[in-house]
């Protein structure tokens, strides 16, 4: 039981440090999205990864935050934009790896500096939790030797030897399946468990 539970404050702790990972840019910082800004530097000094967040300030209507792919970036168009808001704050979760293009979609915004490009780095992957051994251990069953005739005892004590078991064989797939099988039970099957769902 108490194993259980360790096992399942590890969990809580390891997703609170995948949650906690994640970084909330405010674009341009105190300037926001706005012309005269220099994003190009802004962005230079940053390493974007998935699941970062990018947050565009400005005047609602003034202004848009337009997702371009990189030919529409480097001609300022918003005509085929993947993504555009004029809201006034806009939220941008980076999902995917790779350069992201954002721009402003009014006419001479962007050319006037209204850029950003970020380049988002592959998250690394979680490592999976290990399985406890499960390698059993067997008693000695080695009887105690009879005493030498004339000693008073009649037995002679002996003292228990422990032997291990030989590791049970498994291929590298099994292994992998049973790691993997943990991994997938995840927090909410634990947590079911302990509080005797199951």
């Amino acid at each position: 039981m108490a194993s259980s539970l360790a096992l399942v404050a590890l969990l809580l702790v390891s997703c609170a440090a995948v949650v906690a990972a994640a970084t909330k840019y405010t674009v341009g910082d105190t300037s926001g999205w706005a012309m005269g800004a220099d994003y190009t530097t802004w962005a230079s000094d940053k390493k974007f990864k998935m699941g970062d967040t990018l947050v565009f300030n400005y005047a609602g209507g003034a202004h848009s935050v337009d997702e371009v792919s990189a030919a529409d970036y480097a001609a300022c168009t918003a005509s085929n934009a993947l993504q555009s808001d004029s809201s006034g704050t806009t939220t941008v979760t980076l999902k995917t790896a790779g350069k992201h293009y954002f721009i402003c979609g009014i006419a001479g915004h962007c050319s006037n500096g209204m850029k950003l490009v970020v380049d988002v780095a592959a998250a690394s992957p979680a490592p999976a939790p290990k399985a406890p051994s499960t390698t059993p251990t067997t008693p000695s069953t080695t009887p105690a030797t009879p005493a030498s005739p004339g000693t008073s005892s009649g037995l002679t004590p002996t003292t228990p030897a422990t032997v291990l078991a030989p590791p049970a064989k498994q291929s590298a797939g099994a292994a992998g399946l049973r790691a993997g099988s943990w991994a997938m039970l995840g927090l909410a099957g634990l947590a079911a468990v302990q509080l005797g769902l199951f």
